[in-house]
Formats: C-alpha cells, sequence, structure tokens
C-alpha cells in the first residue's frame, strides 16, 4: 500500500513558518478518516471487479484442478452439421473421452457441408477456455503430439484410424467396445461423426459434464462475444424483444421437402438441391402430407397469425435469428405487415461490422445464439438443432420463455381459420393448443427401447436444473 499521503500529512503536522509545531488534533483525525475511506473505495472497487469475473467467467480455469489419469490414447473427433448439430456434438464427445480415459484432441469443425463454412474451432470458441476450464474432466490438446504423428499415418494407411461410432449409443458402448478394442489397442482413435452419438440419459455424473461442457466450457470468442453483445444492447435499449427464429430457408425446405406457399418454379428448385447433396438420404417427399404432421418450417404468413394469436404486441421488436429468408422481402411482407419492427442483424449494425463474420455461416449463427438467449421470448418455427439447444440453455439460464409451438396443432387450426372459423375460435385454439409450451420445468419422456423417440436431451437437460 502506497503511504505517501500520511508522510506528507505527518510533515505538514511537523514543519511551519521554519519551525516545528505541535499537529493539530482535529487536523490528523480528518486525515485518518479519508485515509480510511480511500482504502475502503480502493477495496470496493476491487470487490466489484472481482464480482464482475465471477459473473462471466464462473469457471475460471485458474481455479480449476488437474485431473491425475492415466490416458488410454488419443481421441481426434471430426464434427458435422450445422453450428449448433457440432456444438452438442462436441459437448457428448467431452463425455465419450472422459470416459474412456482418453487425451481428447480439439474438435475439427464441419468445413465440407453445404454452407462450406472454413472456420476452424477456434474462430469461433475460445480454445484455451475450452481446454483449461475442462482440465478437472478430461485432457486437451491442440494436436497430435509429433511423436505420435507417424503411428497415426500409419493407421491411416491400414484403415484402422477412423470410424463412425454408433448413433444413440449409451456410454457402455464406449467404455466397454471402443475403448478396449480400438482405443487402448492403437493409442489413436478418430471419429468420423459427432451426431447424436451419445444416448439421451445415462449416469447423472455424465449428464452434468455433458452441461458443463456445453454451458461454461463452449465460450465464444471475443470478437464475437463483442458483436453479439453489441446486437442486445442495441435492441434491450428500445425494450422488449423477441427472437424468431425463422427457419423459412432455402435449405431448410429443401431438406425436408417443404414448399408451402411456393410457386411452381421455387418448388422445383428446391427439389433439385434435394437431390444434389448426397448426404440428405430423403429425396422423395410429400410436401402435403409432412405438413399435415408438423413437420415442416413455419412460414412467413403462418408465423405472423400464430403470434397475433398468442397475444404478442404489434409494437414488440422481433430479431429474426435465420439466413437469407427464401422468396426475400415479398416473402416477408405479410409478417412485417403484422409486425412492423422486424430487425436481423444486417440492419441494426453498419456493414463494415460484420464484414469479418461474411461467408461464415458458423460465426454469424454464433451471433445469432447469444442474441437468443439474451432475449425475453424465444420462438423457434421449427424443431432443429438450434431450437433445441437454445431452448435448453433457456431452461438452464432460470427457465426464460421459450414458446415451442405445437405445429401439427397449428397447422390444423389455420388451415380452418383460411376456409371457415372466426379470429376469436381460432384464437382460442392456438392459445390452448401452448397452454404448458413456454419452456416451463418438466419431465423428459424416456423410452429406454426407442433412444431416437426419446425427449431429447439438449432441449431439457433436466438433471443440470435448479428447480
Amino acid at each position: 500500500m502506497d503511504f505517501k499521503n500520511e508522510k506528507l500529512l505527518r510533515q505538514s503536522a511537523t514543519m511551519g513558518g521554519g519551525r516545528a509545531r505541535k499537529p493539530n488534533p482535529y487536523f490528523a483525525l480528518v486525515a485518518q478518516v479519508a485515509l480510511a475511506v480511500a482504502v475502503i473505495l480502493v477495496f470496493c472497487v476491487q470487490m466489484v471487479h472481482v464480482s464482475h469475473s465471477r459473473r462471466f467467467y464462473a469457471d475460471a480455469p485458474i481455479a480449476t484442478p488437474l485431473r491425475q489419469y492415466y490416458s488410454n490414447g488419443y481421441l481426434i473427433v471430426s464434427s458435422n452439421g450445422g453450428l449448433n448439430q457440432m456444438r452438442s456434438g462436441i459437448c457428448d464427445m467431452v463425455a465419450i473421452a472422459r470416459y474412456m480415459n482418453a487425451t481428447l484432441v480439439v474438435p475439427q469443425l464441419d468445413n465440407t457441408s453445404l454452407w462450406q463454412d472454413p472456420s476452424k474451432f477456434e474462430d469461433i470458441f475460445d480454445v484455451d477456455h475450452f481446454i483449461n476450464s475442462l482440465r478437472d474432466e478430461v485432457e486437451i490438446v491442440k494436436e497430435i503430439p509429433q511423436e505420435m504423428q507417424q503411428i497415426q499415418i500409419q493407421l491411416e494407411m491400414e484403415k484402422h484410424l477412423s470410424m463412425p461410432p454408433r448413433s444413440w449409443s449409451d456410454i457402455s458402448y464406449y467404455t466397454d467396445q471402443i475403448a478396449p478394442e480400438r482405443l487402448k489397442k492403437n493409442k489413436i482413435l478418430h471419429f468420423e461423426k459427432t451426431d447424436n452419438r451419445l444416448a439421451n440419459n445415462g449416469p447423472i455424473e455424465m449428464q452434468k459434464l455433458r452441461c458443463k461442457a456445453n454451458y461454461n466450457a463452449l465460450k465464444f470468442t471475443s470478437p464475437i462475444e463483442k458483436i453479439g453483445s453489441k446486437v442486445v444492447k442495441i435492441l434491450r435499449d428500445k425494450g422488449e424483444f423477441l427472437v424468431l427464429h425463422l427457419r423459412y430457408e432455402k435449405d431448410m425446405l429443401a431438406y425436408t421437402g417443404c414448399n408451402e406457399g411456393c410457386s411452381v418454379e421455387e418448388a422445383d428448385e428446391l427439389q433439385t438441391l434435394r437431390y444434389s447433396v448426397p448426404w440428405w438420404k430423403k429425396k422423395q417427399i410429400n410436401s402435403t402430407s409432412t405438413r399435415l404432421q408438423g413437420l415442416c418450417p413455419m412460414t412467413p404468413e403462418e408465423t405472423a397469425l400464430t403470434l397475433r394469436a398468442l397475444g404478442v404486441n404489434r409494437k414488440t421488436q422481433i430479431y429474426i435469428a435465420a439466413g437469407d429468408i427464401y422468396g426475400g422481402k415479398k416473402r416477408l411482407a405479410s409478417l412485417r405487415a403484422a409486425y412492423p419492427n422486424l430487425v436481423k442483424k444486417e440492419k441494426l449494425l453498419p456493414p463494415y461490422e460484420l464484414l469479418p463474420f461474411k461467408n461464415h455461416s458458423s460465426q454469424m449463427a454464433a451471433i445469432d445464439y447469444m442474441v437468443s438467449l439474451e432475449s425475453d421470448i424465444f420462438f423457434p418455427t421449427y424443431g432443429g438443432n438450434m431450437a433445441r439447444l437454445v431452448e435448453g440453455h433457456r431452461r438452464y439460464l432460470g427457465f426464460k420463455k421459450t414458446i415451442q409451438p405445437n405445429q401439427r396443432a397449428l397447422v390444423n387450426l389455420i388451415d380452418k381459420y383460411r376456409k371457415d372459423l372466426n379470429w376469436r375460435e381460432f384464437e382460442a385454439g392456438v392459445k390452448k393448443a401452448h397452454a404448458n409450451r413456454y419452456g416451463n420445468p418438466v419431465k423428459r419422456r424416456v423410452m429406454p427401447e426407442k433412444p431416437k423417440e426419446e425427449d431429447y436431451f439438449w432441449s431439457n437437460p433436466q438433471e443440470c436444473l435448479i428447480l
């Protein structure tokens, strides 16, 4: 601590007119009080800083102890899909590596899918934070050590390196089969896919680790967080806002085979795209029957009707978290007419601020993910990966309001409304269909014999929630 002020105080009390004089007791008391107040203020400022740091970095890596264990080998994983499919897969791989006593290599992201995004892990996530915040669970390295690279090449040549793990597998599949038969034997193992490779249900310790990886370890990079926070501030300064995850995008319509509201030419274009993507297995799809089952993304027109029926105020800011809407401004006309305060990040920010993220769809999606978490209401129009992960993350943050559309009921009601159902009946029907679909606490449905049909873990990570 600096005592210069106290020294000057003593000097001033003993000097005056060239001769010493007795210190003024009153002056000394005032000075001591001032010094004490200054010390208290400094202490308070430091505590505020520490508190602020804990708020955003509750799992600060400096305090995370290192887990000591004998590694059975290195696990390399190639994530597949868009940002949120990769995100959930990475968290599953953290748990799998932990239970196999493997050393995890920082995951590789999908650069070859439809979006052709060249982003690496460290372009989207804070890689050092990821490694350090999980060091008490699993060792994570940025790359295979040089002395192991020759073994990796040899295994690749012999086709013993890579494999796609089985979908919806219990953790015992990895500990009892994969670890002894592949990892321990070869010391390096490469998983070619990460999507849905771990069952929804399992030991509670494993579930909590999945949550830790998702909600603590996967922290976006500073540039992404900065832009995301700026968008949130712009919206928040104007009041409440709803994030609309409007999945009426070309790739999603082509994938699902849905063409509601499209022209014949547009429907043909979507079908051509679907047939051109080899990893989309289902090619012949009946759009009408798919929609009646509630399996199509809602159209902008259907979305506007639903939001109105649910009582969303016309003046509400609606932020569209999505890529380019198929059909452009023309297709959004009815939604904008119902909700004129319709915005996207491209409208809120000057072009130069988004330029570093251009042609990087996963980084753009990361910005939308941040805004979605901070919104007053989140409304997804299709139950895809982002919709499910954001829903679960918002539950984790305190059951923030998330409207889960009952799409089968909505299609039925909307079609009736377009024929002869009056508005009052339509509105009542929509509200009834969504009475318990606001992201409130519920138990996941468990179906041990049909793991694919169970309620999705990432939509409702109940083992990690404070009820």
